[in-house]
């Protein structure tokens, strides 16, 4: 019998972990189910079904423990709202400790409520001490096991949502990005984006997710077209490249004879260089017949 997978995910837009949904054929994408995970009892979304799925890395996978029924939908908006509680009591205590480095991200319960994670980000302070503050917090919540989880500063954007950079009303994190991608400065370059912080970076304070999105075409497309400042040869004389157009596969000259810009379809730019090559190496004497008559070209 060919087992039913299904990809779950437990946040809106988070990682997709994959159980055996074999026992439970009528699920749908949408349907919310119960599981057992690492961290505890868990509520999650169908986020795809998978026939033919990858082999599981620890030689199994996990069953779905059954089908979400409207009570625990009801539940899991009461833990929502003690996760919030959670994140202003953190605060708080953040604030009375001075601990001025620490900043509470989320509040994650378990969906047996036995376990609560303080998601957290201190940029800059990787060994800042939070002994101070775990001990406040347990404290306010003896019955549950208590932890505190370190995020970098993109994981923290994502989590908290908001505006983006470029102005867009909910970032790309939030919205769709389930992980991120590395992003080099060589990228914006590449894109020819002006490198001023504000057009780069992200509300993470990191370079922009997006500055991956359209890279692969750029570094195709310029490729194929001649570096700036190199010296070609166009229909109109003599020139060096000062821009490109990559959308109107252009090149913007500037002509020797007059100083003149002009742009030119990319298939009528000849490379200087590889030309007076070959118009060389056509002078030059044949290997064969020296200086006298040679027809090892004809034919």
């Amino acid at each position: 019998m060919t087992q039913q997978i299904a990809g779950i995910r437990f946040q809106k837009v988070g990682k997709i972990y994959h159980f055996n949904a074999s026992d439970f054929p009528e699920l749908q994408v949408g349907d919310f189910v119960i599981v057992e995970t690492s961290r505890g009892t868990q509520l999650g979304e169908v986020a795809n079904l998978l026939n033919d799925p990858p082999a599981s890395r620890d030689g199994g996978w996990k069953p779905i423990l059954r089908p979400a029924t409207p009570r625990d939908l009801v539940l899991r908006q009461v833990w929502e709202g003690k996760e919030a509680e959670a994140v202003v009591n953190c605060r708080a205590k953040v604030n009375e400790l001075g601990l001025s480095g620490v900043k509470t991200v989320a509040a994650e319960y378990t969906f047996d409520g036995k376990r609560l994670t303080i998601v957290y980000s201190s940029e800059g302070q990787e060994n800042i001490d939070l002994s101070n503050l775990k001990k406040a917090m347990t404290r306010l919540y003896p019955r549950v096991h208590l932890e505190f989880r370190q995020v970098g500063p993109r994981d923290a954007a994502k989590i908290i949502g908001g505006m983006g950079a470029c102005g867009i009303d909910e970032r790309c994190c939030t919205r769709f990005l389930t992980e991120f991608s590395p992003i080099s400065i060589k990228m914006a370059k590449t894109q020819g984006i002006s490198l001023a912080p504000s057009e780069i970076t992200g509300m993470c304070g990191r370079l922009r997710c997006c500055l991956v999105y359209e890279y692969e075409q750029y570094a195709a497309a310029l490729k194929e077209m001649p570096r700036k400042g190199k010296r070609v040869i166009t229909p109109s004389g003599e020139g060096k490249v000062i821009d490109l157009n990559l959308f109107k596969e252009t090149v913007v000259v500037i002509l020797e004879k007059n100083g003149e810009k002009e742009e030119f379809a990319r298939e009528v730019i000849e490379p200087w260089a590889e030309v007076q090559a070959l118009k060389k190496k056509a002078q030059e004497p044949c290997k064969i017949h020296g200086d006298g008559e040679c027809n090892c070209q004809k034919g």
